[in-house]
């Protein structure tokens, strides 16, 4: 046994001067310089995507707090006559001047459209203004204000239902 044991203690204390003997630093090693990386098309690309999204982020959630000049969800409502007395002392008379010249309508006659059937042509106009695009036929309403009157080859004709004046719309 004594054998063992002493080859034991040698490779134990081999080991241990082969651990210090590794972390002496008394030799000097060079150092090898960085090597600079050169970013390549992705990584440029990637950048400008993030200078984007961030761009994007700053204009979703803006800094400067909007004012507001009025409130969309409240409504003003018509003031509340209690008696027709109250409502006739508040009467105001109109005034003797006629009123003024009536405004041409912003309508644009863009196109028309024929459908040939079993009932025969029915023609479609297509007619631009108030910031829409509006489909009629004959008969049909042009906003609250006006209503297809006839529908010709090259012109619709429009009652304004205020006052039943025609308006005339032609191809341009």
């Amino acid at each position: 046994m004594n054998v063992k044991r002493t080859v034991m203690i040698g490779v134990a204390g081999g080991a241990v001067a082969v651990w210090i003997a590794a972390a002496a630093t008394s030799n000097t090693r060079t150092i090898a310089p960085l090597v600079a990386v050169k970013p390549n098309v992705i990584d440029k690309s990637g950048a400008q995507l993030a200078v984007e999204v961030r761009r994007l982020h700053e204009r979703l959630r803006p800094s400067d707090t909007p004012l507001h000049s009025r409130d969309l969800f409240r409504y003003a409502g018509k003031p509340a006559a209690s008696s027709g007395a109250a409502a006739a002392a508040t009467f105001v008379a109109p005034p003797s001047e006629p009123p003024p010249a009536a405004v041409v309508a912003p309508l644009k006659l863009e196109g028309l459209a024929e459908d040939h059937g079993d009932q025969g042509t029915v023609r479609t106009a297509i007619i631009s203004g108030f910031g829409d695009i509006f489909l009629v036929k004959e008969g049909d309403a042009v906003t609250l204000r006006y209503r297809v009157a006839k529908i010709s080859p090259d012109a619709v004709e429009l009652t304004d239902l205020t006052d039943n004046t025609p308006l005339r719309l032609a191809l341009r």
